[in-house]
């Protein structure tokens, strides 16, 4: 069956207006027409991240930015604090670890968070800590860290934090300043509904400061930091050739999220996230995080019934509905709904539950799925009113 809703966990559905800006005509990097846009999005995107820090645009997933970031900061025998309460956090140590790092962890159940009180009790404990590294949303596991708190805890002790903030920024509360973050790395894929090719970097003067005196920051290399701060930002030198295409995408979905106005976004991500939850506890089904409280508003994470696993639901709903919904990814037998971007909206996540529910029913599970469908139906009538 052809593909009719992606109801995944990134990258998401585009609109027509995203998808027109890929489409625009591809000129030479250094055209001034490209430097403008190039600068423009720089500004947007500081904007959605509410930062006066620098901003690099690398040209890569995420993931580059992501290993830029800890690369870059990291040298041979540095004590990090890696917090952990999904597999990125996981897959964050074995990175640092890899690099060098003297790597000590706060690890919880990939259901639960960890408690602002239990990384300053730890800072007090061991004051050799040089940095933190965290996810804000833990995308496989549909869970959120509160950064709100940890950010201002660090720099009370005098540690750097580096940020994996991909599935959160444009679409949940995120303040690189006011919360004292450091280095920060999104996705324009997520919440921004934007294209998966270029990772959105936020770097404040303390994490250039390390990055500069670090002799094992990658220089001259697609992974360095450094060369977009001495090449690009202090001499407009491109490091290598940008991709234009994707630019103009990314500034695109900035000027959507910044014309609806960044508190509204949050709030329809809010939104529709609460919806779908108010159906998945009528079908009979239990939220995967422990509670609502850490529940991250992009995407809705599900705990299956026993006999039934997330790869063998996707794939049913996917080919028998058209409907493509995410998997666990490691963190757990659950599903997840995605609620990012354009599909942050109105039926979308009615669409999620149908197809869940029915999906289970099919396979085999008594699940209440008009009982959901119905509560989420009540619950999307009282917000659009």
């Amino acid at each position: 069956m052809k593909l009719d809703f992606t109801l995944a966990a990134g990258p998401t559905a585009a609109t027509p207006r995203t998808l027109a800006a890929l489409g625009s005509p591809i000129i030479y990097h250094y055209d001034p027409e490209f430097f403008a846009t190039f600068h423009r999005t720089e500004s947007k995107v500081a904007q959605i991240f509410q930062t006066k820090n620098d901003i690099v645009l690398m040209q890569g997933e995420a993931i580059l930015g992501l290993e830029a970031a800890a690369r870059s900061m990291t040298t041979p025998g540095m004590h990090v604090l890696n917090l952990v309460q999904g597999v990125f956090g996981k897959g964050m140590g074995y990175w640092l670890k890899s690099f060098g790092a003297v790597v000590y962890e706060i690890e919880v159940p990939y259901n639960a968070a960890v408690d602002p009180i239990q990384v300053e009790e730890f800072l007090i404990k061991n004051p050799q800590i040089e940095m933190i590294t965290l996810v804000h949303s833990e995308t496989p596991s549909g869970t959120v860290t509160d950064c709100e708190k940890i950010g201002p805890i660090a720099k009370k002790y005098g540690v750097l934090t580096l940020v994996d903030a991909v599935s959160s920024v444009g679409g949940l509360d995120f303040k690189a300043d006011e919360w004292g973050l450091d280095l920060c790395v999104a996705g324009a894929q997520k919440c921004m509904g934007g294209p998966p090719g270029v990772a959105l970097v936020s770097i404040s003067q303390a994490a250039w400061s390390k990055i500069l005196k670090n002799p094992n920051a990658p220089r001259d290399s697609y992974l360095s930091l450094i060369d977009w701060k001495l090449k690009w930002l202090e001499k407009e030198i491109f490091p290598y050739t940008p991709s234009v295409s994707d630019i103009h995408g990314v500034e695109s979905v900035c000027d959507q999220v910044l014309e609806e106005g960044l508190e509204n976004s949050i709030a329809r991500h809010a939104a529709t996230a609460s919806t779908c939850r108010i159906g998945v506890k009528a079908m009979g089904l239990k939220l995967w995080p422990a509670s609502e409280a850490i529940s991250a508003n992009c995407v809705t994470a599900i705990e299956l019934p026993s006999g039934i696993n997330d790869v063998q639901i996707r794939q049913h709903v996917r080919q028998k509905y058209g409907v493509m919904l995410s998997s666990a990814h490691g963190a757990g037998n659950l599903i997840r709904i995605g609620h990012m971007g354009p599909t942050a909206s109105g039926l979308h996540p009615i669409i999620g539950l149908a197809a869940l529910g029915q999906g289970l029913s099919d396979l085999g599970s008594r699940v209440a799925t008009g009982a959901g469908i119905e509560a989420a139906m009540a619950s999307l009538a009282l917000k659009v009113e």
